[in-house]
């Protein structure tokens, strides 16, 4: 079962705080690095859990991407880069997510990243959504809120991304 409201402050729980916006923390063992794997324990609609996966790119030029995926999907990076003009974009390996981000990779978070440098995406269906679950900066950690929130926070544009 979940825990709520028991983490730690988080620089995206700190984001939401101060734009008042409502969220809600849920809690997960950290050994958990997958959207998949973190629905299960939240015992939720898997397609509700969004990862944030890092993409750059191929060129090197240009800011790297934050996309944020319903966690049953497969990022096509060809539907991407034509949604967001890009030629051809490539996912980071975990070394180089983890170096640009300051993040563990199963802990990367769109809201604990603004302002830093990075072009935010999100899957399309995501505003169909009354509630999302993203992320909240750490591995174990989650925040439920309402994709409307989401979007107003992180600026993130819903493109096609399968």
């Amino acid at each position: 079962m979940p825990k709520r409201d028991q983490a730690p402050k988080t620089n995206a729980m700190r984001a939401l705080d101060a734009r008042k916006v409502q969220y809600t923390t849920l809690t997960y063992s950290p050994e958990i690095h997958s959207a998949d794997e973190a629905a299960e324990a939240l015992g939720v609609d898997p397609d509700l859990v969004y990862k944030t996966l890092v993409v750059l790119p191929e060129s090197g030029q240009g800011r790297p991407l934050l996309v944020m995926v319903p966690g049953t999907h497969e990022l096509d990076l060809k539907v991407l880069g034509q949604a967001v003009g890009e030629k051809k974009l490539r996912m980071a390996s975990q070394k180089e997510a983890e170096s640009l981000t300051g993040l563990l990779v199963g802990g990367i978070s769109a809201l604990a990243l603004l302002n830093k440098n990075f072009r935010i995406f999100v899957d399309e269906g995501a505003p169909g959504h009354p509630l999302v679950y993203i992320n909240g900066g750490q591995r174990g950690l989650n925040l439920r809120l309402a994709s409307r929130d989401l979007l107003a926070v992180t600026g993130a544009t819903p493109v096609p991304t399968n």
